[in-house]
């Protein structure tokens, strides 16, 4: 991929060690190693260990047992070297929320463990934002988030109500009763940039920070070819006809569980009519007005999407006159 300097979620170093799912001898016998670890997720959102070094997200395995029931347990894969990484989701009770002020946009949860001074939690879009821990760390932590949301959200068989099972080294639920197998899922989302010469096209949900303007974005639906989506939810969103569709990079986005594909398109069309249900405003930037968002330097103080996300990179590379 390409090197994206501070995106979120894109750099997994993990040998997912798919072939060794289906065995349960070969996945008991990385339970039982020495070196093995855990990542930890309660009520979806990471558990981590205070260390003097910082923030730790990679824990013993026994640890996990400590900290109250384990409702699923998932082999993640091998780290560089060969030690087994798992992904452990705590029973809810396990943890006490003591307040909530998130606004949609930002979680601010926070969340405890009883008991457990040497452990805090933090909602991966901080940790992520934040640099908190490394970047090939805070993918591990997106896989495991993903994963176990799924996890949590999945107990009952969709084709016969009955309850599932977890198989295939927690990459499966499969159901006793009709023998339907379920698959963890990943949603595809488009996430563009339509442009035109020197001008972009920028909108903003009510929900964003205060100034701040991003790349359009949307689903894709069953039948459709990425360039269609991009055509598509520009389209409907600020109703502009699209021609030529570039791809430009992917990344994982854990909330909760998607895959952004950042495509760039050729503007038809310049009259923008704003769809109000998605958002609350869209428009046309300059490329030196795009500038002054990304340096924070915007007269009005308008701003870009932080980097973290794919919608500043490809906001940063089309300033750049990186979007061939």
């Amino acid at each position: 991929m390409r090197a994206l300097e501070g995106l979120g979620y894109a750099f997994d170093p993990l040998d997912r060690a798919s072939t060794m799912r289906e065995d349960p001898a070969a996945v008991a016998a990385l339970r039982a190693r020495d070196d093995a670890k855990v990542v930890v997720v309660a009520r979806d959102m990471p558990v981590l260990s205070k260390t003097a070094a910082g923030l730790e997200p990679l824990m013993p395995l026994a640890e996990a047992a400590k900290l109250g029931g384990v409702r699923v347990e998932a082999l993640l894969g091998l780290l560089p070297g060969g030690a087994p990484v798992f992904a452990a989701l705590l029973d809810d009770e396990a943890v006490v929320e003591q307040s909530d002020s998130s606004d949609g946009f930002l979680d601010r949860r926070v969340l405890v463990l009883p008991g457990r001074d040497d452990l805090k939690m933090v909602d991966l879009r901080s940790i992520a934002a934040g640099g908190l821990v490394p970047a090939p760390e805070a993918s591990i932590l997106a896989a495991a988030k993903a994963l176990l949301a799924w996890h949590a959200r999945r107990s009952f068989c969709s084709n016969c109500g009955a309850r599932t099972q977890v198989g295939a080294g927690g990459w499966r639920r499969e159901c006793p009763n009709c023998g339907m197998n379920h698959f963890p899922r990943t949603d595809p989302v488009v996430i563009m940039l339509a442009v035109d010469g020197d001008s972009c096209l920028l909108g903003r949900q009510p929900r964003f920070p205060r100034g701040m303007y991003s790349a359009l974005a949307g689903y894709l639906e069953p039948g459709e070819t990425i360039e269609q989506a991009v055509r598509r939810e520009i389209m409907e969103e600020a109703g502009i006809v699209c021609g030529d569709v570039r791809y430009f990079a992917s990344q994982p986005w854990p909330f909760p569980s998607s895959l952004m594909i950042g495509c760039f398109a050729e503007a038809e069309s310049r009259t923008v009519t704003v769809d109000k249900v998605e958002l609350e405003d869209a428009r046309w930037f300059s490329r030196d007005e795009v500038r002054a968002m990304l340096e924070k330097r915007h007269p009005d103080r308008l701003s870009a999407p932080i980097p973290m996300a794919i919608a500043h990179h490809l906001v940063k590379a089309w300033a750049a006159g990186d979007d061939a």
